[in-house]
């Protein structure tokens, strides 16, 4: 096969050379980092990944391929993607196709031969920042031109992702076994993971787009409300804040994870700031 030559590109100007890996083309996002041995498919394809590029740190990435199981959603939801060693060929009976091919299909630009251990150790002292993958013919331009676009892309500061990332339409999950009580929740970015546990304990769930009123949950009687994990800056949630401010005066039992958790701080009138990496 030809080699196709990519590079990432950080806005700080730190620049590594590498191959295509998946579709070719550009890809713009902030760069962040996933310490994961295992389990690349569930990272890629959780929505609290929307607009960043994830650089693996563990250097063998593919070796199992990709199923139909493992998915925390839809679609791979990866600003774009950065491995060190690809695997040449798939091993697990479970494999439907291979990483490359499932990148590919979903258009999503990744990165190979990237050192991605110093990649992570220079995000670890410097931050996470914006930063672009280009390869093919975006990889022609010179490295200032790459630098000044990577400059121009989107900040993840101030940016509110949950629209994106929401279910379009209610819906709703029976419970497993014996009944023990109804879930109502705002889905600004869910794992389909979270579901699945949740229905498994006897929980009936019923998912809700992120914009929806405090009205809408409370008219389904819920025993709790919960507001899941999602990509994006807290401080650019007011109206999901609002909704939970109203849910915590009907005394209803409310609980969180990551992003939705991060709310309840701002909901009973504290702050948020953006972590290191």
């Amino acid at each position: 096969d030809s080699v196709t030559n990519a590079v990432l590109v950080l806005e700080d100007g730190q620049v590594f050379q590498g191959t295509a890996y998946g579709a070719t083309g550009a890809a713009f996002g902030e760069a962040v980092f996933s310490t994961g041995m295992t389990g690349y498919q569930e990272t890629i394809t959780d929505p609290s990944y929307c607009g960043q590029i994830v650089i693996q740190t563990a250097p063998h990435i593919g070796n199992t391929g990709w199923n139909d199981e493992d998915d925390e959603s839809a679609q791979i939801w990866v600003a774009g993607y950065v491995v060190r060693d690809p695997a040449r060929r798939v091993s697990n009976w479970r494999a439907t196709t291979s990483l490359d091919d499932a990148l590919s299909a979903q258009e999503v630009v990744g990165i190979s031969g990237v050192d991605t251990r110093a990649l992570t150790r220079h995000l670890r002292s410097a931050g996470s920042m914006r930063a672009g993958i280009f390869s093919g013919e975006a990889a022609s331009a010179s490295t200032d031109e790459l630098l000044a676009v990577v400059k121009s892309a989107a900040q993840m500061k101030g940016l509110s992702l949950s629209d994106q990332v929401t279910t379009a339409e209610p819906f709703t999950v029976p419970h497993q076994g014996d009944y023990v009580g109804r879930v109502a929740i705002i889905d600004l970015g869910i794992k389909a993971s979270t579901i699945e546990h949740m229905a498994a304990r006897g929980l009936e769930v019923k998912v809700f787009p992120a914009k929806t009123d405090a009205q809408t949950l409370l008219e389904n009687h819920p025993d709790a409300v919960f507001f899941s994990n999602g990509p994006g800056d807290p401080e650019a949630s007011d109206g999901q804040v609002a909704v939970l401010r109203q849910i915590l005066t009907h005394k209803v039992p409310f609980f969180g994870i990551c992003f939705g958790n991060q709310l309840l701080g701002r909901a009973l009138g504290f702050d948020t700031y953006k972590l290191t990496f």
